[in-house]
């Protein structure tokens, strides 16, 4: 009778992993499209910071999200997103990325969700900020996906630093929470 219920209760598990919004296909193959969330820096002088969220690819993304930041200083036509990516270090990159980057795209196929966005006065400064923060990063050549650190205790830094960001990540942000 045991064992009848445990296999009964593995199948109600594959069942809900399969049908829960675990991405599908390969993620080389997701889109990286921008989502259009984001306004376009062309016809936007003001400076602008957002911080978004995307459920993780695969099963991961029943329980939990990848977090980045995206800013343009005033007059600037492109973004700069801050993010850590985990996956860089195997490929001897580093963890902490910085560069000129659509700042709202799909995070393998996962749709981003706007968290926070700033913009005009003040915002600036914000971003000088933001990249003192980013370029500080404790945990810059460690990554663990659980507990931490990880993209999201990455992105909980950036706004302990920067409490005009005033945003508190969502539950799903594992990670955030990470204490060395």
């Amino acid at each position: 009778m045991r064992n009848r219920f445990i296999k009964a209760l593995c199948l109600i598990m594959a069942s809900f992993f399969a049908v829960a919004g675990c991405s599908n296909g390969d993620w080389r193959t997701a889109s990286r499209e921008p989502a259009g969330i984001a306004p376009d820096p062309a016809s936007t002088p003001e400076a602008v910071v957002q911080v978004y969220a995307a459920s993780t690819w695969g099963w991961r993304g029943i329980f939990a999200v990848h977090t980045w930041i995206a800013a343009k200083e005033t007059g600037e036509d492109s973004y700069t997103v801050y993010e850590v990516v985990g996956w860089r270090q195997r490929q001897g990159l580093p963890l902490v990325r910085i560069e000129r980057d659509a700042p709202d795209r799909y995070w393998f196929g996962e749709a981003p969700e706007l968290l926070a966005d700033h913009r005009g006065p003040g915002v600036d400064s914000m971003i000088a900020k933001i990249d003192a923060a980013a370029r500080s990063y404790p945990w810059a050549m460690k990554y663990k996906a659980f507990p931490g650190p990880n993209s999201n205790t990455f992105t909980a830094w950036v706004i302990k630093q920067v409490p005009e960001l005033n945003l508190d990540l969502p539950f799903s942000a594992i990670g955030s929470g990470y204490k060395d």
